[in-house]
Protein backbone atom coordinates (compact mmCIF):
# COMPACT_ATOMS: atom_id res chain seq x y z
CA UNK A 1 0.00 0.00 0.00
CA UNK A 2 0.96 3.62 -0.55
CA UNK A 3 -0.18 6.49 1.63
CA UNK A 4 -0.42 10.03 0.28
CA UNK A 5 -0.76 13.13 2.44
CA UNK A 6 -1.35 16.55 0.91
CA UNK A 7 -0.61 19.89 2.52
CA UNK A 8 -0.25 23.53 1.58
CA UNK A 9 -3.78 24.50 0.70
CA UNK A 10 -5.41 27.68 1.94
CA UNK A 11 -7.10 30.94 1.08
CA UNK A 12 -5.38 33.29 -1.34
CA UNK A 13 -6.38 36.32 -3.37
CA UNK A 14 -6.59 36.17 -7.15
CA UNK A 15 -3.14 36.57 -8.65
CA UNK A 16 -1.47 34.99 -5.64
CA UNK A 17 0.49 31.78 -5.27
CA UNK A 18 0.39 28.56 -3.27
CA UNK A 19 2.57 25.48 -3.21
CA UNK A 20 0.95 22.14 -2.52
CA UNK A 21 2.95 19.19 -1.26
CA UNK A 22 2.18 15.48 -1.43
CA UNK A 23 4.24 13.16 0.76
CA UNK A 24 4.20 9.49 -0.21
CA UNK A 25 4.96 6.65 2.20
CA UNK A 26 4.68 2.89 2.28
CA UNK A 27 5.51 0.84 -0.81
CA UNK A 28 6.69 3.83 -2.81
CA UNK A 29 8.99 1.65 -4.92
CA UNK A 30 5.85 0.33 -6.61
CA UNK A 31 4.69 3.66 -8.01
CA UNK A 32 6.03 5.47 -11.05
CA UNK A 33 3.52 8.18 -11.92
CA UNK A 34 2.19 10.96 -9.71
CA UNK A 35 -0.60 13.35 -10.46
CA UNK A 36 -2.70 16.18 -9.14
CA UNK A 37 -6.45 16.34 -9.62
CA UNK A 38 -9.01 18.82 -8.36
CA UNK A 39 -12.72 18.85 -7.69
CA UNK A 40 -14.81 21.96 -7.29
CA UNK A 41 -18.23 21.90 -5.61
CA UNK A 42 -20.85 20.49 -7.95
CA UNK A 43 -18.28 19.60 -10.61
CA UNK A 44 -16.55 16.43 -11.69
CA UNK A 45 -12.99 15.65 -10.74
CA UNK A 46 -10.54 17.28 -13.14
CA UNK A 47 -6.96 16.39 -14.05
CA UNK A 48 -4.40 19.11 -13.30
CA UNK A 49 -0.87 17.76 -13.79
CA UNK A 50 1.19 14.59 -13.87
CA UNK A 51 4.84 13.60 -13.59
CA UNK A 52 7.05 10.56 -13.14
CA UNK A 53 9.46 9.83 -10.32
CA UNK A 54 12.40 8.76 -12.42
CA UNK A 55 12.07 10.75 -15.62
CA UNK A 56 11.73 14.49 -16.01
CA UNK A 57 8.44 14.34 -17.84
CA UNK A 58 5.35 16.41 -17.10
CA UNK A 59 1.85 16.83 -18.45
CA UNK A 60 -0.65 19.61 -17.73
CA UNK A 61 -4.22 20.39 -18.48
CA UNK A 62 -4.50 23.41 -20.77
CA UNK A 63 -6.11 25.68 -18.20
CA UNK A 64 -3.06 25.63 -15.91
CA UNK A 65 -0.21 25.61 -18.44
CA UNK A 66 2.20 28.45 -17.77
CA UNK A 67 0.79 29.01 -14.27
CA UNK A 68 1.26 25.67 -12.45
CA UNK A 69 4.41 23.59 -12.16
CA UNK A 70 4.59 20.02 -10.93
CA UNK A 71 7.91 18.85 -9.51
CA UNK A 72 9.27 16.13 -7.27
CA UNK A 73 11.92 15.46 -4.66
CA UNK A 74 12.79 11.80 -4.96
CA UNK A 75 14.82 11.77 -1.76
CA UNK A 76 11.82 12.99 0.20
CA UNK A 77 9.22 10.99 -1.75
CA UNK A 78 7.36 14.25 -2.19
CA UNK A 79 5.64 15.82 -5.17
CA UNK A 80 4.83 19.52 -5.35
CA UNK A 81 2.41 21.67 -7.25
CA UNK A 82 3.49 25.28 -7.49
CA UNK A 83 0.47 27.38 -8.39
CA UNK A 84 1.00 30.96 -9.56
CA UNK A 85 -1.38 33.58 -10.94
CA UNK A 86 -4.26 31.86 -9.22
CA UNK A 87 -7.79 32.54 -10.40
CA UNK A 88 -11.13 32.11 -8.62
CA UNK A 89 -11.89 29.22 -10.97
CA UNK A 90 -8.93 27.34 -9.49
CA UNK A 91 -10.90 27.00 -6.26
CA UNK A 92 -11.28 23.29 -5.49
CA UNK A 93 -10.14 20.43 -3.33
CA UNK A 94 -6.82 19.28 -4.73
CA UNK A 95 -5.98 15.59 -4.54
CA UNK A 96 -2.66 13.89 -5.04
CA UNK A 97 -2.65 10.52 -6.81
CA UNK A 98 -0.09 7.80 -7.46
CA UNK A 99 -0.04 5.02 -10.02
CA UNK A 100 1.96 1.91 -10.85
CA UNK A 101 2.04 2.64 -14.57
CA UNK A 102 5.01 4.34 -16.17
CA UNK A 103 3.40 6.92 -18.45
CA UNK A 104 2.13 10.31 -17.39
CA UNK A 105 -1.61 10.43 -17.90
CA UNK A 106 -4.71 12.49 -17.23
CA UNK A 107 -6.90 9.42 -16.77
CA UNK A 108 -7.97 9.13 -13.13
CA UNK A 109 -8.55 5.39 -13.51
CA UNK A 110 -4.81 4.96 -14.19
CA UNK A 111 -3.99 5.99 -10.63
CA UNK A 112 -4.10 3.45 -7.83
CA UNK A 113 -3.75 5.55 -4.68
CA UNK A 114 -5.32 8.83 -3.64
CA UNK A 115 -4.82 11.34 -0.87
CA UNK A 116 -7.58 12.96 1.17
CA UNK A 117 -7.15 16.32 -0.49
CA UNK A 118 -6.37 19.88 0.50
CA UNK A 119 -8.69 22.85 0.01
CA UNK A 120 -7.59 25.74 -2.20
CA UNK A 121 -9.78 28.82 -2.20
CA UNK A 122 -9.04 31.79 -4.45
CA UNK A 123 -10.94 34.99 -3.71
CA UNK A 124 -11.64 37.61 -6.33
Amino acid sequence: QVQLVESGGGLVQAGGSLRLSCAASGRTFSIYRMGWFRQAPGKEREFVASTRWSVDRTYYTDSVKGRFTISRDNAKNTVYLQMNSLKPEDTAVYHCAAGRGVAVTARAQEYDYWGQGTQVTVSS
